[in-house]
């Protein structure tokens, strides 16, 4: 197991910065997920720890050990990509193998560590089959081996699971969070589905425009983001945001006005809050009724989605502003039908004009 530290790690292609400096320090052993929307700089950041991009400015530190002028197969570590690469005129055996026969490993100690590897993702009856005679899900198997035959330091996976289809995107994520337990090795992982990250890290790094906007567990970035760009990005369906204004600070904290309705909120923020503010809360934290805290008022519902295990709401507030709410179970709620929805005051947050959660403060 290795420790991986990043001290202002930039990356500039020509005059254009696509990442200004990033911190990180990611300790032996963790499951760290890079996600944001695309071209926020993930893939070029796993690359950069892969020795695949240069690393304009700042240092990277594997183990301790300064890397950034290391060569690829240098540093110890092992990348699984989107597309799988494999050779479509070898084997499977001869896939997994071939980084090592080029290496100059014995024979012995190749097929040991082949056999230990399609043992640990049950591909040992696929050793002696091309890659055109697998499955999509079987060739990711085949690059994981291969990377796992080389025991590194460290294994990146940059999106590996977009090609597959739903059922085996699911299958194959249960299959790389085993890995990662049998193994305990550190991992970092690119995806753009934040379904994956939260399922998967110990720890998520939420990007945007090259800049870490939040970096922790997957509960904690979920239930205190620290502003509107992680809280809408992490969550599905996404939080709901409502304008708000602020009625000053009441007895029982911060009253806000929402569709000519006044909420107090009982939160303690400090004053002199002014302009619009957006209140968010999330689809599974509202309720049918007013009596869960804050009343948000009549909601005219415009569409349902009926999903089995859930009912998805789409409506509308008396002042146009949407609203998303999910139910668990099944629910007798269609178009043109009005519900009077209510959220728990400790579970909304408010962000302010910069998109600031000032519910942290």
């Amino acid at each position: 197991m290795t420790s991986l530290v990043l001290k202002k790690v930039a990356k500039k292609f020509g005059p254009v910065e696509v990442i200004p400096g990033i911190d990180l320090d990611i300790k032996s052993g963790e499951f760290i997920v890079f996600v944001g929307p695309s071209g926020c700089g993930k893939s070029t950041l796993l690359r950069m720890i892969a020795g695949l991009e240069t690393i304009s400015g700042g240092d990277l530190l594997i183990g301790g050990e300064r890397m950034n002028d290391k060569a690829a197969s240098d540093r110890g570590i092992a990348m699984v990509f989107q597309s799988y690469a494999l050779y479509p005129h070898m084997s499977v055996y001869k896939n997994m193998a071939f980084g090592l026969e080029t290496a100059g490993m014995p024979k012995d100690e190749i097929k040991v560590r082949v056999q230990k590897a399609a043992e640990i993702l049950q591909i040992v009856p696929l050793l002696e089959r091309k890659p055109k005679a697998l499955s999509g899900g079987q060739r990711q198997r085949v690059a994981i081996g291969r990377a796992i035959v080389r025991e590194p330091k460290i294994f990146l996976f940059d999106e590996p699971l977009s090609n597959l289809d739903a059922e085996l995107r699911v299958q194959t994520r249960v299959e790389i969070a085993k890995l990662h337990a049998d193994l305990d090795a550190t991992m970092i992982y690119v995806t753009h589905d934040q379904v994956e990250a939260m399922t998967l890290a110990d720890k998520i790094v939420v990007l945007r425009a090259g800049n870490v906007e939040q970096f922790g567990t997957p509960l904690d970035i979920y239930n205190r983001p620290n502003n509107r760009f992680v809280a809408g990005f992490i969550g599905s369906p996404k939080m709901n945001f409502l304008n708000v204004q602020p009625l000053g600070i009441k007895e029982d904290g911060l009253a806000l006005s929402l569709a000519g309705r006044e909420l107090h909120t009982g939160l303690r923020v400090a004053e002199g809050r002014s302009g619009s503010l957006a209140l968010g809360i999330r689809p599974e934290h509202i309720r049918v009724g007013s009596e869960s805290g804050l009343a948000l008022g009549e909601v005219r519902v415009d569409h349902v989605e009926q999903l089995g295990g859930q009912t998805l709401i789409y409506g509308r507030l008396s002042d146009g502003q949407t609203l998303t709410v999910t139910f668990d179970g099944q629910k007798a709620i269609k178009g043109g039908d009005s519900l009077t929805v209510s959220a728990p005051a400790d579970l909304i947050h408010l962000f302010d004009e910069t998109g600031a959660n000032i519910t942290l403060t």
